[in-house]
């Protein structure tokens, strides 16, 4: 997951637990290491949202939810996940122990490799976690490798980011990554639905995201979302909106290399913009910014 106050890690440098022994920062998961309430914590979080997503989780998202080995008395199982993906899109989950550097994550996802943070939040944390935790990394992300189109798209992103180190893109890169499978809404027959694992894995962002005034929801233009830039602090204040999953795959075969230079040129925008050209689904009133800004 990627921090907004240096959009280009998306790591820590070693973490409360310490680099770990392997080069690639993976580690066991630890199954039967969790506590009862470590697996109380992940009931609590997933009943919440699995009550709350039908007709707002995207149809992709809901079927991966029903192929999955996910339920709600437990934590899953890395293995017995990566079985099951696998077999359906070539990719497998392994433990990290929390972000991790930038060339480890691209390594990961280049090679189908998803790394998840093996620990859950604390109770008191049920709303907002600075640090990816398993709740995220499995519940938002996983359903979604199951669809080919997002498995061969967050491939194609690892790839991209090892070649965006090199020419010093980052930052671009990384908003496409924080708008699309983050934070990402797609546009269904019966309406606007949730995509990204940031959303999906949020029980307040899940309802802000679609039901309220505030934010504005864009349809997305790739050079547009590299200048774009995000909040981690708070619900998001533009959401962007592709056509169907496909358009991600799309993107994977353009060249990102003049989208890039073009967009280091502009003026970067700032995550509440709109802009004339902007193709705007819905304006939104900026109430819930607007007030948190008035109350600080």
């Amino acid at each position: 997951m990627i921090t907004v106050d240096a959009p280009q890690k998306h790591g820590l440098a070693a973490g409360d637990a310490g680099r770990p022994a392997n080069a690639d920062w993976t580690i066991d998961q630890g199954w039967e290491r969790y506590t009862a309430a470590d697996h109380a914590t992940w009931k609590t979080l997933f009943q919440r949202q699995a009550k709350l997503l039908p007709g707002r989780a995207c149809d992709e998202f809901l079927q991966g939810m029903t192929d999955l080995p996910i339920g709600a008395d437990e934590i899953p199982d890395f293995r017995r996940l990566s079985e099951v993906l696998m077999r359906r899109t070539g990719w497998q989950i392994v433990a990290v122990p929390g972000l991790v550097p930038d060339d480890v994550f691209f390594d990961h996802l280049a090679n189908r490799r998803f790394p998840a943070g093996n620990f859950i939040r604390r109770p008191h944390e049920l709303d907002y976690l600075e640090e990816p935790d398993v709740f995220h990394d499995v519940f938002g992300h996983v359903p979604m490798l199951m669809n080919p189109a997002i498995a061969d798209f967050i491939q194609a992103y690892g790839q991209g980011g090892l070649r965006a180190q090199g020419l010093g893109n980052l930052a671009q890169l990384a908003r496409v990554y924080w708008y699309t499978i983050e934070f990402g809404l797609l546009q269904q027959a019966d309406g606007l639905r949730i995509y990204g694992a940031g959303i999906a894995s949020s029980f307040t962002e899940t309802v802000f995201s679609l039901d309220s005034p505030s934010p504005h929801r864009i349809r997305l233009n790739l050079e547009r979302l590299m200048r774009t830039n995000y909040r981690i602090d708070d619900f998001q204040e533009s959401y962007f909106v592709i056509r169907d999953l496909d358009e991600l795959l799309e993107f994977t075969r353009i060249d990102f290399a003049p989208l890039y230079q073009r967009a280091a040129a502009a003026p970067e925008l700032q995550p509440g913009d709109v802009l004339p050209e902007d193709q705007v689904f819905h304006r939104g009133d900026g109430s819930h910014h607007r007030a948190k800004a008035h109350s600080a």
